[in-house]
């Protein structure tokens, strides 16, 4: 191939890998039509959430989320009776809790807050409980909360954090992100998917004690999952990471290309 043809090549890879992360959002055959505009993620970083939401806690007493927020609050939406990604990633945080040198109920606390207004304060105590048990460090009880509320007040939080999800039938269709809170409540970072990096969440949780927004760099795994409805999950989306690999590889082999021919056409114009 000569260089005109690689970069040809090139060029319409790069265009075709622009449009991937819509390839990897197409629904299945059977799927509910959903669109990004319904379900995903709407970033407000910088901006603060209304501190005078009325939740419930475990117990079932009412609490302001001005009253949660004490600390810099990593803030999980899910619901409890969720059969796909809503485990995977509360496992996650598990994990990241456990490795984390940030220290729990000092330097920073969880708040998972269910969106399905079907959810009791019973359910969420037990939840709680399942998954302090799993953390092996020690872990304040009190630095994570699971907290429920009626269907308008989880919602008015939902859409102040971005926070876009519709429901199914009986589920959910949703995303799955950390959303990192200041103590006055100033949304401060965002972390996708359901695998964090201890170092990710001391830096985020650093940065939300002194009120400070990142941006977001990494939002691919947002795109590597799409709804099973026939198993009510999240599915790891094997034929867009496939072509997305692809992709990344023929771009590789289209520069060594363009640059092999390049020394060539140097070599043939160099006098004898």
């Amino acid at each position: 191939m000569n260089t005109r043809g690689a970069r040809l090549l090139l060029t319409a890879l790069s265009a075709l890998a622009m449009g991937a992360p819509l390839l990897a959002q197409a629904p299945q055959a059977d799927a509910p039509a959903v669109s990004l505009a319904e379900v995903g993620i709407d970033e407000k970083l910088g901006q603060t959430v209304p501190l005078d939401i009325v939740l419930r806690d475990e117990g079932g007493k009412d609490v302001t989320l001005r009253s949660l927020l004490t600390k810099p609050t990593v803030l999980t939406l899910n619901y409890f009776q969720c059969a796909g990604i809503c485990t995977p990633q509360l496992m996650a945080v598990v994990d990241v809790a456990d490795r984390t040198g940030a220290r729990p109920g000092t330097d920073f606390q969880l708040l998972t807050v269910s969106f399905d207004d079907r959810d009791t304060p019973a359910v969420a105590a037990e939840k709680r409980a399942n998954y302090l048990r799993e953390i092996t460090r020690p872990f304040p009880r009190e630095a994570w909360r699971f907290i429920t509320g009626d269907a308008a007040a989880t919602r008015r939080l939902a859409d102040a954090v971005g926070f876009k999800f519709m429901r199914v039938g009986e589920d959910f269709v949703h995303a799955a992100a950390l959303i990192v809170l200041s103590p006055e409540g100033k949304i401060t970072r965002y972390m996708y998917g359901v695998t964090y990096l201890p170092v990710d969440l001391e830096m985020a949780v650093q940065e939300a004690a002194r009120g400070e927004a990142r941006p977001t760099i990494n939002k691919f795994l947002s795109i590597c999952f799409s709804y099973d409805p026939a198993g009510r999950r999240y599915v790891l989306n094997v034929t867009s990471v496939a072509a997305i690999v692809t992709i990344l590889a023929a771009s590789v082999f289209g520069i060594v290309l363009i640059r092999g021919g390049r020394r060539r056409n140097g070599k043939t114009q160099e006098p004898r």
